[in-house]
């Protein structure tokens, strides 16, 4: 049923084409054309092949009926000399022949025919397979347009990405030589402001009470503004992805022992306590003095989130090939509206409330791990804190050389 639905739409549709019958035959050529043309079609009558090829490089049509049998050049001939030219090799052939032999068939494929007609004709065999190779031929040049059309938007968008990876390259490597500029050249000036309130505060009473919160404050500003400078700095040194090609590997309980001990100083400014690390934590993936500087940063986060007299808690967690640390602090939560840019570069410059400014240090810390296909997330918890869960690669088997922080 579905093969007469389809004969039937063929069958109805008239399309104006321009069909050309090739005959020596002048009673054959007259009745395929009063046959083709009663039924709608445009149609060219031409009696031999070297006519034909004439005719066609002038105006090309949209089918062929092509009889093998001519003298002087025969339709294979003809065939091939169409296939030959760029201008005509697309326009299907159906050949037309006496012979129903197979040999004449597969020679008519191998020229290049779309199919074959043996005579004598059969009319609405003949115009349905004209039909039909008239549809496919409409079809595949559709198909080859939509296909260009494809290519040249791909094309275009290919060259739009470029283009804008170009500008983000731009704009990252200023961003990055603006922080090793600012890394530079403020420590000069710095050494001389810190040298001078360090004389000053030393030329006061060490008793009295104003002057030893002034100390501490000044103690607490002066830790962080060299921290972000050196963040930047570090910032500037490292990519975002890592080179192609094995990374070392490094005790994590060692790195996490001497990222702890140096908050310390951080921590007693703050009234909070860092818990013992965790104890047989696994080999990890990465340099160890990159990695010693994420943890560094994360626990230093974790202190301004902290709530003075608590503890920041460390925690661990083992699944094949991958090993969870987490950190959690009680205290301050994240506004929802920062959590998505937690991580960002310059977040430092989106406060949020009730707690110092986090400098580089995320951004760093995350980009340091991603370099070592680790990730780091944040969450809040309740009752009110923060977790930040960091999630680095393990090794199989422990290495013959296992590096340490410092070497």
């Amino acid at each position: 049923m579905a093969t007469n639905l389809m004969e039937n739409s063929l069958l109805s549709s008239t399309p104006a084409a321009d069909v050309m019958i090739v005959d020596d035959a002048p009673a054959n050529l007259e009745l395929l054309f009063c046959v083709l043309r009663d039924r709608g079609f445009k149609v060219r009558p031409v009696p031999s092949g070297a006519q034909a090829l004439e005719a066609a490089r002038r105006a090309p049509p949209d089918l062929i009926l092509l009889d093998i049998d001519m003298p002087g050049m025969n339709g294979y001939e003809v065939c091939a000399q169409l296939k030959a030219d760029a201008n005509l090799r697309a326009i299907p052939v159906i050949f037309i022949s006496a012979f129903d032999g197979e040999i004449s068939k597969v020679k008519a494929f191998e020229m290049g025919g779309v199919d074959y007609v043996t005579k004598p004709y059969q009319f609405g065999d003949v115009e349905y397979r004209v039909r039909i190779h008239l549809e496919l031929a409409r079809l595949r040049r559709e198909l080859e347009q939509h296909n260009a059309h494809l290519e040249e938007t791909v094309a275009r968008r290919t060259r739009e990405l470029a283009e804008a990876h170009a500008r983000l390259a731009i704009q990252d490597q200023a961003k990055s030589d603006f922080l090793s500029l600012i890394s530079h050249e403020l420590r000069t000036p710095l050494n001389g402001i810190f040298g001078a309130a360090e004389l000053l505060l030393m030329a006061c009473d060490q008793q009295d009470p104003e002057t030893a919160a002034y100390a501490k404050m000044y103690e607490i500003s002066r830790h962080r503004l060299m921290t972000l400078l050196d963040d930047a700095l570090l910032l500037t040194q490292i990519g975002v992805s890592a080179e192609a090609g094995e990374h070392p590997f490094c005790r994590l309980e060692e790195l996490l022992n001497n990222a702890r001990a140096a908050v310390g100083p951080s921590a007693e400014l703050r009234g909070v306590q860092v818990a013992p690390v965790p104890p047989s934590l696994d080999l990890v993936q990465g340099a160890p003095e990159y990695l010693l500087r994420a943890l560094q940063s994360l626990l230093e986060t974790a202190l301004k989130f902290a709530r003075a007299g608590t503890t920041v808690r460390l925690t661990q967690a083992t699944v094949p090939g991958e090993i969870s640390l987490f950190i959690e602090a009680d205290g301050r939560t994240i506004p929802p509206e920062a959590l998505p840019h937690f991580f960002d570069l310059l977040a430092i410059a989106k406060p949020i409330t009730g707690v110092d400014d986090l400098g580089l240090a995320p951004a760093l810390a995350e980009r340091i791990v991603k370099l070592y296909g680790g990730t780091v997330s944040v969450e809040n918890l309740t009752p009110p804190g923060i977790r930040l869960t960091v999630r680095l690669k393990i090794a199989g088997t422990v290495p013959s050389v296992v590096h340490r922080p410092g070497q």
